[in-house]
């Protein structure tokens, strides 16, 4: 029964999403009426837009990531909270299998959101132009940091997790390389293209943009950064997965080498595709080669899935331990949600900017006084705002379910004979 309901409602809340989707992207690339708005299609016609199927697989993919997230959360709550070894044993599984599903759908999420500019760009350059390059390109950065925070808090508690196994050390090493890829390509993507300067700072740099760090502000150097990013996340949930296994098939060797050369051969393709295509050749190349960098992170992801999985049928398994992950590790799961929640706030903003002064795009024009793009500052402090409420009704929530560990005591027979 309980299975039952919840997916039903699972059922009925993506219907509503779904729906206001079609509501949100008609008011962006209106379909099935003419340029004055009069009908000229049916009802599906007016609903299957041309974004609406890309918004619809990115929202569904965020929220199966925001919904790991907000789990995680409450599992480290409960876990922080208790001292029994068997609860904190239920509610650390409960964290990792809440990470996992969270990081896990977040991996294709970047993907999803590609598609979906893309298909910005093909319906109107301009709208794709006022998001990347225009007044909300900024806000850009702020989306590279909170996505860095997101992997960066996946990765850590990943690696204090393989604390538990007695496997983990051969993987020691490896854990600082990629800890020292992730704040690279970190570094790389929060570096903003054109600097906001003074004109004495801009006489002084001889520009607007550096002359070393100003390459690294264009979308081929961030591309690769964000593929090296998700490549790096990849492999840490790999190492997770083998931490508590011994493979015992006879070509392990063998399969070990070709994932290893998967990995070099994605990494080496990933750069020069970026360098070569985005620094030395025409725009249109550019634009295409991110392309073949997407196939090959995504190439990356099913290739090593499928090795690890023939690789450790029938393996042998090392003692796991659950409960037995540092504190720490849970304040990365709190992160989680935090940078979520912050994440949508921001990117909705950004999505129904875009429109910039139409109530629905070339159509329905927004005449008012008010018909300006919030500023930055403005849009920050609102989301911020949101971030913070929806966190105080999340931890509410979490209070709501503690209290079902509280029992009423039982009345006195003896005390209510008396009375």
């Amino acid at each position: 029964m309980h299975l039952t309901l919840g997916l039903l409602l699972n059922a009925s809340g993506l219907t509503i999403m779904v729906l206001a989707n079609s509501w949100a992207t008609f008011m962006m690339a209106p379909s099935g009426v003419n340029e004055v708005g009069a009908v000229v299609g049916n009802i599906w016609e007016i609903m299957k837009g041309p974004l609406w199927n890309p918004i619809n697989l990115h929202r569904f993919i965020a929220n199966i990531g925001f919904g790991g997230a907000v789990v995680g959360a409450y599992a480290a709550f409960k876990f922080l909270s208790t001292t029994d070894p068997e609860k904190r044993a239920h509610y650390d599984w409960m964290g990792y299998t809440s990470n996992f599903i969270a990081i896990l759908a977040f991996l294709p999420l970047p993907f999803a959101g590609y598609y979906l500019m893309a298909e910005i760009y093909s319906y109107s350059q301009q709208m794709g132009i006022t998001a990347m390059g225009g007044i909300l390109a900024w806000l850009f950065i702020v989306q590279a940091v909170l996505i860095g925070t997101i992997l960066l808090a996946g990765n850590f508690y990943l690696w204090s997790g393989m604390s538990r196994t007695e496997g983990s050390e051969r993987y020691k090493g490896l854990i600082k390389v990629i800890a020292f890829v992730l704040v690279v390509s970190f570094l790389i993507w929060v570096t903003p293209h054109t600097l906001i300067l003074s004109a004495s700072e801009i006489s002084l740099l001889g520009g607007s943009h550096h002359h070393i760090l100003g390459p690294l502000g264009i979308m081929p150097a961030k591309n690769i950064a964000v593929n090296l990013m998700l490549i790096a996340t990849f492999l840490s949930f790999q190492l997770y997965r083998r931490s508590d296994k011994v493979a015992t098939v006879r070509w392990a060797p063998l399969g070990n080498a070709l994932l290893i050369g998967v990995y070099v051969a994605a990494v080496v393709n990933i750069i020069f595709l970026g360098v070569y295509y985005g620094y030395f050749t025409n725009t249109v190349y550019k634009v295409g080669s991110s392309v073949a960098q997407v196939s090959t992170t995504l190439v990356v992801i099913v290739a090593g899935l499928v090795i690890d999985t023939l690789m450790f049928r029938n393996a042998k398994r090392l003692p796991s331990h659950w409960g037995r992950i540092p504190d720490r590790a849970q304040y990365a799961l709190f992160a989680l949600p935090i940078a979520f929640t912050w994440l949508m706030a921001l990117m909705g903003y950004v999505r129904s900017s875009v429109k910039t002064h139409w109530h629905v795009y070339t159509v329905m024009k927004d005449n008012s006084p008010d018909n300006f793009i919030p500023t930055i500052g403005y849009a920050g402090n609102m989301i911020t705002l949101v971030t913070v409420l929806f966190l105080l009704c999340v931890l509410f929530m979490f209070w709501v379910a503690n209290l079902s560990g509280s029992r009423q005591a039982k009345p006195d027979a003896t005390a209510g004979g008396e009375a």
